[in-house]
């Protein structure tokens, strides 16, 4: 078993916007996800969004074996974006 924290190194660029169960939802998609975390189950971590610093949040399950970053209202504005914008997101370590 690895102890945690683990410091992550992954950017990737990506929409704002996962369907779930027919509706999209204000989230980004963690691209092998599931393979980067060994679990299907919800992380926490720390993350950047455009350089805005989301200290422990909670990366949700997507249903379909992956994990989603949700974008807030709070933090759209923000970012002066909105759904099927593109932002980048670090991970920079895992909490949990």
């Amino acid at each position: 078993m690895t102890s945690l924290p683990v410091v992550l190194d992954l950017t990737f660029t990506a929409p704002i916007g996962v369907e779930v169960k027919g509706d999209m939802w204000s989230c980004v998609q963690i691209p092998n996800s599931a393979e980067l975390f060994n679990t299907k189950r919800a992380v926490r971590v720390d993350a950047l969004v455009d350089g805005i610093a989301l200290p422990n949040v909670g990366l949700m399950v997507t249903g379909t074996g992956g994990h989603m970053l949700s974008v807030s209202a709070k933090l759209r504005k923000q970012l002066g974006k909105d759904i099927g914008d593109t932002v980048t997101v670090q991970l920079e370590r895992r909490l949990t």
